[in-house]
């Protein structure tokens, strides 16, 4: 929970970012941020892959690059759906969808949690150590 939590916070961050950087988006307020943060990762969660697959030959031909003009529709529809969130033209969607992506990506590796380090095998103890058996014959090891 406390990671979607996270997640959450950062993409509302990059949109205000991006809302700051670019003249052609508008956030009303934090709560209008996060809002569209929230609607914008359920957007990617559900309908960026069925449109990703839909237009999987265009974006092979383009080396990816479609992907940019998806996530520019999503932004988009996310700013018709959420009052106080607005995208004035396909441009600025476009420019928004990069600095997004690129400022979510840089608060995400901040913020990550390194996985714990596995503690070395305690040798008094034989925890993580090989087992060495022993014939005994007659198919007994020991």
């Amino acid at each position: 929970m406390y990671h979607l939590i996270v997640r959450w916070l950062t993409l509302t961050a990059a949109i205000l970012v991006s809302a700051y950087l670019i003249d052609g988006i508008r956030v009303a307020g934090f709560f209008s941020a996060l809002c569209a943060a929230a609607l914008l990762g359920i957007f990617n969660a559900v309908l960026r892959p069925i449109f990703i697959l839909m237009t999987l030959p265009i974006n092979i031909l383009s080396f990816g690059l479609f992907t940019f003009i998806i996530n520019a529709a999503l932004l988009k529809m996310v700013s018709g759906l959420i009052r106080g969130f607005d995208v004035y033209g396909f441009l600025p969607a476009v420019i928004g969808s990069l600095v997004i992506s690129l400022v979510n990506g840089l608060l995400t590796m901040t913020v990550r949690e390194r996985p714990p380090q596995s503690p070395p095998p305690n040798h008094r103890t034989g925890e993580g150590d090989v087992i060495d058996l022993q014939d005994k014959g007659n198919n007994r090891w020991e």
